[in-house]
């Protein structure tokens, strides 16, 4: 990443959101820039204050802001930083968004409901960016809410690796939790070069709410069984696909994850699982108080870090996935 500090003709500020530091922190060190200095104020009204306190004029600027749970402070934080680097004359402003904020309203379902996914892409815009960079779009629709460049990381990479690498491929079976998310396990199946499983949900049409029937589809008696998702929220549906795939004869159940989102019964509910081993990143800071003993979260920070040099230097995102997106 020598051409950043070469490169004389523009100007790289890296800023950080207050709610995961640690991330922003590691991609400053790996891009070996310094995060800029800010003064960010909550108010006792929730109000939130923020200024630089470094010059920003005609600056690359990057602005990295996690977003977990209170979600709408931590994207109200980012929305008056990218305003503040707007009115303060940045030549170009990238907000670094991991996970996107309402990324699961991205279509109406009834009448009378809002696509909130694109109203964040809009409040993106009429604050000030002109790019978005984020991980795993829980649709990928989302990337066309935006007016200008997405760049859409993959976790793949990151997640493939260390499930290959530690429990290798032979009798390893990608499984998709439920219907939606056959495609993401396809790009596993890809990857790894294994089998694909899908549970089928079936819901008793006199209960409401409730999952009756689980339906594994695929061999998975005595494999290793890889469920796959973008995210686990409160872990309910990915550890009843455990259960059943344990129910069919499965040998070894792990599960891999890019947002840990883990709200509510989540921690219990992993901890009380059939897997052997959840493997996330940390594209969400997880809770002090969310105590998981089978979790293991590697960093997302490598992959941001290339993204935002390969954007400065006006290089190919695109070839940090081989070509594809």
């Amino acid at each position: 990443m020598s051409g950043i500090k070469e490169n004389r003709e523009k100007h790289l500020m890296l800023f950080s959101g207050r709610a995961n530091p640690a991330l922003a922190e590691e991609v400053a060190e790996l891009l070996d820039v310094e995060l800029t200095p800010t003064r960010s104020v909550t108010y006792a009204n929730s109000e939130i204050y923020v200024r630089f306190e470094e010059s920003v004029r005609g600056c690359d600027a990057f602005v990295i802001q996690a977003h977990p749970a209170p979600v709408n402070e931590w994207l109200m934080e980012q929305l008056i930083m990218v305003d503040a680097l707007k009115r303060a004359s940045a030549d170009r402003i990238t907000v670094v968004s991991p996970f996107y904020p309402y990324a699961r309203q991205d279509k109406k379902h009834l009448g009378r409901e809002p696509i909130s996914a694109r109203l964040i892409a809009d409040l993106y815009k009429t604050a000030g960016a002109d790019r978005i960079m984020s991980v795993d779009l829980h649709a990928a629709q989302i990337q066309g809410f935006f007016d200008g460049p997405v760049d859409h990381l993959w976790a793949l990479p990151v997640l493939s690796d260390y499930i290959e690498s530690k429990y290798g491929k032979e009798d390893l079976v990608v499984v998709s939790p439920d219907a939606g998310r056959v495609r993401l396990a396809d790009l596993w199946t890809d990857k790894l070069n294994c089998p694909l499983a899908i549970i089928h949900k079936r819901r008793d049409p006199d209960v409401a709410n409730q999952v009756a029937v689980h339906e594994v589809v695929g061999d998975v008696e005595g494999k290793v069984c890889l469920l796959v998702d973008d995210m686990i929220d409160t872990a309910g549906t990915i550890c009843q696909a455990a259960d059943a795939l344990k129910a069919r004869g499965a040998r070894q159940v792990i599960a891999a994850a890019t947002h840990p989102i883990l709200s509510g019964p989540a921690a219990q509910r992993l901890n009380d699982s059939a897997f052997t081993e959840v493997v996330v990143t940390n594209t969400l800071p997880i809770a002090d108080d969310v105590k998981v003993d089978k979790l293991t979260v590697l960093s997302i920070g490598p992959l941001i870090a290339q993204a935002i040099h390969e954007v400065f230097t006006d290089g190919s995102v695109t070839s940090l996935f081989g070509g594809q997106s």
